[in-house]
């Protein structure tokens, strides 16, 4: 399965996340804001990143546009999962550099499904 970097604020949202995806068979690395996420994607070298866009330190759209300038991480996928789905703000998201949206609130089933689907979606490209 894939290894996935999750960078969430809430923490219980973080662990609900963590645990689905445990579940699911992923292994998963944790960020509690935007810095940390930088900082640790080189070294955890994930298959995918999900970010809350609404962080301290650095929002998920900072982060994502810092990723992306990184040689050794540039490449890796970034899904934003937020409460915010105006089309302004999934705009913005895609212009930073994320790939999709995943929006909040969503069920566990929900979340393991999208990433499925994304990560199939990244071995047929």
């Amino acid at each position: 399965m894939a290894r996935i970097l999750i960078a969430e604020d809430e923490r219980d949202i973080r662990d609900l996340v963590e645990f689905t995806l445990k579940y699911a068979g992923h292994e998963v690395h944790k960020a509690s804001n935007g810095a940390e996420a930088v900082e640790m994607a080189p070294t955890v070298m994930p298959d995918l990143i999900l970010m809350d866009v609404r962080m301290p330190k650095m929002t998920g759209y900072e982060a994502c546009r810092v990723l992306k300038q990184m040689d050794g991480v540039k490449e890796i996928p970034v899904v934003f999962l937020s409460a915010k789905g105006q089309d302004v703000e999934m705009q913005a998201g895609l212009e930073a550099g994320a790939m999709a949206y995943i929006l909040k609130p969503f069920a566990p089933d929900e979340l393991t499904r999208r990433v499925a689907e994304i990560l199939r979606g990244l071995e047929l490209s």
